[in-house]
This record gives structure tokens, C-alpha cells and sequence, in this order.
């Protein structure tokens, strides 16, 4: 199933989209229309919803928001494909020999084809194409072989980092959490859909150029891994966005930062694709 939160007639809702199409979930009656929510309650609700059809409404009529906006923690790995730490150092960035994890400040969260702001204080806009899951059991300790039973769903990210802030900080934090600087979406595609999460192919293009291409294969760190790793210092609870790394290609490898108007389209197959242009910070 693929959900999502839209907007249609001034009014946010949850939904599943199909053929097309958005289905109107609110006969669940969700408290907050919360995707967090319903995740957290969904092995309850999960018949329920399978069996809603209407009302419905074509895509092209709806707004797509976030698919969840309210998680309580955005989490992000580091450098976690090789050619990408590759060009990192070559950018003088130290390459860790763990696991490399920051937070992204859950207001950075934005829609996946609402507008990217380019801070007043910075040209150092960079992008990173990435593949996200959620969390759909509260769990602690998981082991990598029971890891995957914990991932709610999958969704397409954009880990938007301002480099020269992600530089004034060893935690990567600040560069990382400029509002709209998360762009998630277009939905959650649950995990029952995808066979392998780890044979995904992701491209992003700016204004239409490839500029990142890559199997999500070639993660250093797989997402049982990552979670094994994860779960070992905090508890994980549903909601929760994890994005697990990006490929080469980004920007600062190669000096090319985003402007004004640049279009950035992330796509993984499977999973849809985001879209956001680049404008002025308010």
C-alpha cells in the first residue's frame, strides 16, 4: 500500500494512493489525521484500510504533503556508499571507519514537491539523493536478522545540506536542519511491497542533468545493519524517518552548488519520485 497525507479542498488528510488515484482514509478516524499514528496502530487498522474506496480523488486534483510530518526523530548515515566517501575525502571531508550518524531536525521536513529555500546565509546548497524507511514498531536492541520487521515502509528522500554550516559542526547537525531542507515523499511504500530494499535504483537529476546514479546495493552499511546499530543506544519508535546514505555526485565533489530555480528530481524505482525547485529564502 502506498500512503500518504493530501490536501484537497483546504483540508490535510491521510490516504492511500491507486491507480492515479488518492483514497480518502478518514474513515479510519485517526486522531490528528497522523501518519505517525496510524503507523503506530496499523497492524489494527491495516484491514480497514485495504478495504476503503472511496471517496477518491485524481492525483492531479490533490496537494501531496509530506507523508509523515510529525516523527518525533530524522536520523541520517554518513558516507555509508564507497564512492561517495571517496569524494568526500578527496573534498578533505575525514571518512569514519563506523557508522557516521547526525540528526536532521524534524522542522526540516518538507513536501516532496513543495519549494527548497536557498539560505540567506550560504551558497553552499547541495543535495543528496536518498532512500528512507520508517519505523513502524517501537523496539530496542534489535538484532540485524530481525531488523527488516521493524521498517513500516519506504520512501524517497532528499538529505538537502548547506556545506559550509554542515563544516562548523563535528555533528554535521546545523548543515543539515535548514527548514525545507527535508523533502520527503511521495508517499510511504509499506515494506511488503518491496522485496529487497537493497536492489533499488536511485538517480537524481538538477534541471534535467543526471547527476547522482546508484543501486542502493552498494550501501557500506546495510539497513539491518544500520538499525542493529541504531537500536544498540536508543529506543526507535514508529514514525521515526531513517535516511541510510547517498551516492556519488554530490555538489561539493565538484563545486556545483544549487541556485536560485534549479530543479532537483530524485527517483527510486519502486518507491515514485520527489520533485522541488530551488527559490529564495524569504
Amino acid at each position: 500500500m502506498k500512503l500518504c497525507r493530501f490536501t484537497e479542498g483546504g483540508t490535510t488528510r491521510l490516504g492511500k494512493v491507486g491507480d492515479d488515484r488518492v483514497i480518502d482514509l478518514s474513515a479510519l478516524e485517526v486522531p490528528g489525521n497522523s501518519m505517525r499514528v496510524l503507523l503506530d496502530s496499523w497492524a489494527e487498522r491495516k484491514t480497514q484500510a485495504e478495504e476503503i474506496f472511496s471517496p477518491s480523488f485524481p492525483l492531479t486534483d490533490v496537494r501531496l504533503e509530506a507523508p509523515i510530518d510529525d516523527p518525533r526523530k530524522f536520523l541520517a548515515i554518513g558516507m555509508n556508499y564507497q564512492k561517495h566517501a571517496d569524494e568526500a575525502a578527496a573534498a578533505g571531508i575525514p571518512v569514519p571507519t563506523s557508522q557516521l550518524w547526525f540528526n536532521k531536525q524534524v522542522t526540516c521536513i518538507n513536501g516532496p514537491f513543495a519549494p527548497v529555500d536557498l539560505p540567506t546565509v550560504s551558497d553552499k546548497l547541495d543535495y543528496e539523493a536518498e532512500l528512507a524507511f520508517v519505523v513502524g514498531k517501537r523496539a530496542r536492541h534489535v538484532s540485524e536478522a530481525d531488523a527488516l520487521g521493524i521498517v513500516a515502509g519506504y520512501l524517497v528522500c532528499n538529505d538537502v545540506s548547506v556545506r559550509d554550516w554542515q563544516a562548523r559542526s563535528p555533528t554535521f547537525t546545523l548543515g543539515k536542519s535548514f527548514d525545507t531542507h527535508g523533502p520527503i515523499g511521495p508517499w510511504i511504500t509499506t515494506a511488503d511491497e518491496i522485496a529487497d530494499p537493497h536492489a533499488l535504483d536511485m538517480r537524481l537529476y538538477v534541471n534535467g542533468e543526471l547527476r547522482q546514479a546508484s543501486s542502493t546495493g552498494d550501501m557500506i552499511y546495510s539497513i539491518p545493519q544500520q538499525i542493529a546499530y541504531l537500536s544498540t543506544v536508543m529506543t526507535l519508535e514508529p514514525g521515526d524517518v531513517i535516511a541510510t546514505g547517498t551516492p556519488a555526485g554530490v555538489g561539493i565533489a565538484s563545486n556545483r552548488f544549487l541556485q536560485v530555480g534549479d530543479v532537483m528530481k530524485v527517483e527510486i524505482d519502486g518507491l515514485g519520485h520527489i520533485e522541488n525547485t530551488v527559490v529564495a529564502e524569504a
